[in-house]
């Protein structure tokens, strides 16, 4: 494929991991799939005990000082990451990290490393968590999904490398798509419709047949902010509100009254 098609070298993510087929298995499918297949994305997932230093291959061993679960040992992810020619910076999946959303992905879809190579890499915990070696001396930072527990690192380092790749240009086919999500915006995406244009009575917004696309757009617009006001207040907080502009389409459209102003 043409380089310039392709927008240049793909974007690289390596992940740490005792389960790589669990990594690789997901980002062979769909969008991702696809996006390795054209050359835009790179994801080489690293199984950890491969590294190990028993012929058990071991990778956790009991916490000193005693406490229920195991630990991850720091000899087996110092050896994994110091023998890869990883990409920096190296993110720890961790439950006291930053917490990733549509910000962080944007944020992470820009890195370059020194070299010039375009991408990060992620390090999956597992049972109790790491060795806080691990932390200080090997990462770059944390990065969290949530304050909810999950058995390891892997379903985070899924949903940090779709969202992001969704980000790079090409791997959606159309780049408008990305734009006009939810989240990108700071508002959840408008409500969509599809054929039938009557199912049971329900008819599509007849503003959606019009052909005027200035129309449609303002009426997008509008059903976006309503849901976002519906479903998520705390994302309009955090832009500061409505401005009154966005009042006059949610009365304009009838989502508000005059009252609500």
């Amino acid at each position: 494929m043409d380089e310039s098609i392709r927008g240049g070298s793909p974007f690289y993510v390596n992940v740490f991991t005792i389960f790589p087929q669990m990594i690789e298995g997901y980002c062979s499918q769909s969008i991702l799939g696809k996006a390795r297949e054209n050359h835009y994305l790179q994801v080489n997932a690293h199984d950890l005990r491969e590294f190990s230093v028993d012929r058990h291959h071991s990778v956790d061993d009991t916490p000193f000082g005693g406490g229920p679960g195991m630990v991850m040992m720091p000899e087996p992810v110092f050896r994994a990451v110091e023998s890869t020619d990883i990409i920096r910076p190296l993110f720890l999946l961790s439950p006291g990290g930053e917490v990733f959303d549509q910000r962080k992905a944007e944020e992470l879809a820009e890195l370059i490393d020194s070299r010039g190579r375009r991408g990060f890499s992620l390090l999956c915990g597992r049972y109790e968590g790491v060795d806080a070696r691990i932390e200080e001396y090997l990462t770059d930072g944390e990065i969290s999904i949530g304050d909810y527990i999950l058995a390891g690192g892997e379903l985070a380092a899924l949903v940090i490398i779709e969202a992001v790749a969704r980000l790079l240009p090409g791997v959606l086919g159309n780049d408008e798509s990305a734009a006009e999500e939810s989240f990108s915006d700071t508002l959840l995406e408008c409500a969509q419709f599809t054929k039938p244009f009557d199912f049971r009575g329900m008819a599509v917004p007849e503003v959606l047949r019009s052909g005027n696309h200035a129309k449609i757009a303002e009426w997008r617009k509008t059903s976006a902010l309503f849901r976002t006001l519906n479903k998520r207040q705390d994302m309009l907080e955090k832009r500061g509100g409505l401005s009154r502009d966005e009042l006059q389409l949610l009365i304009k459209y009838g989502y508000l009254s005059d009252s609500d102003n």
